[in-house]
């Protein structure tokens, strides 16, 4: 699976359970983290660890393996597959942190394409 099938299958896993304000940003022209950001919100903090299950499933059926997670059943979980870091927080959280304005720099990628194909 290439990398834009990763984010395709990511964010479909995403919506597919409801998850708010999904955005992609496209940072490797800004960082050495990743290539791809994902950020989006659940309204909860067990709704936060569906999201999380649900791009774990996908990915796991696909034989991609995360480097780590983190932050299991708080206000926000990195999951970090390499190439595309996904953050995934609860409202308060994703206000807290700011990670959207933090990563103004990058190239936002169209998700309604991502999610229409």
């Amino acid at each position: 699976m290439n990398i834009k099938e990763q984010l395709t299958c990511a964010v479909r896993a995403l919506d597919a359970k409801i998850a708010a304000d999904i955005n992609v940003l496209k940072i490797e022209e800004i960082s050495t983290l990743s290539e791809y950001f994902i950020i989006c919100t659940g309204n909860s903090n067990t709704h936060v660890n569906t999201l999380k299950e649900a791009v774990e499933q996908k990915f796991d059926e696909a034989g991609i393996a995360p480097h780590h997670i983190e932050g299991h059943g708080g206000t926000w979980v990195l999951m970090d597959y390499g190439s595309i870091i996904i953050h995934i927080f609860t409202e308060d959280g994703r206000r807290f942190y700011q990670l959207d304005r933090v990563w103004a720099d990058a190239t936002p990628v169209p998700v309604d394409q991502m999610l229409s194909e």
